[in-house]
């Protein structure tokens, strides 16, 4: 199974998600092209990813949840969605993001889920880790300046804050309309 461990969101900011990505949509005059251009990322399928692990067997999943489930428990933190910005940078973007303000602790959960699939022998990641929601991705990396005038203008807006006391394994299957996720295991398990 491809697979990813996330921290899933609630209804109230996956709604206000769409909301903006419906507002960044109609605000642009859009080229006839940008359709192929730009694939906007389905709101339900929205998620705060911790670690991408890949293709791995049903052996691997059992492992990577009992490891999981050996995580010290973690203190609940609050997370806000909080601005926008675009991967690599502006100039040559590749994914368009919501940003995200957290206290330490989802970077230091963010280092247990690392360290302890690190121990697995899944590859750590060598990025620094920058939280964020991916909302479109493009398929030619080249400037957008209406969306980036429009990003600037919401910079400082707040689509919400959420608490996280949880987060799970994921499956991810690709399919014609895209991935589509299944949660395979809840971390701490009930």
């Amino acid at each position: 199974m491809r697979a990813f461990i996330a921290i899933a969101l609630p209804d109230s900011i996956l709604d206000e998600l769409k909301r903006q990505q419906a507002s960044f949509r109609s605000a642009r005059s859009w080229p006839s092209t940008a359709s192929d251009e730009i694939r906007w990322t389905r709101p339900e399928g929205i998620h705060l990813t911790l670690k991408f692990l890949g293709e791995i067997s049903e052996e691997q999943a059992r492992k990577v949840i009992d490891a999981l489930g050996t995580l010290e428990r973690f203190e609940k933190f609050w997370v806000e969605v909080k601005g926008f910005g675009f991967f690599p940078d502006a100039r040559r973007p590749r994914v368009f993001w919501a940003g995200l303000e957290a206290l330490p602790g989802l970077a230091e959960l963010t280092g247990k889920v690392e360290d302890a699939m690190g121990n697995l022998g899944f590859p750590r990641e060598t990025r620094p880790f920058t939280p964020h929601l991916t909302l479109a991705r493009f398929k030619t990396p080249r400037g957008q300046p209406e969306l980036e005038t429009l990003v600037g203008r919401e910079a400082h807006r707040s689509l919400g804050r959420f608490e996280v006391s949880e987060f799970f394994l994921y499956e991810s299957k690709l399919g014609p309309r895209g991935a589509e996720y299944r949660k395979v295991a809840r971390i701490p398990r009930p």
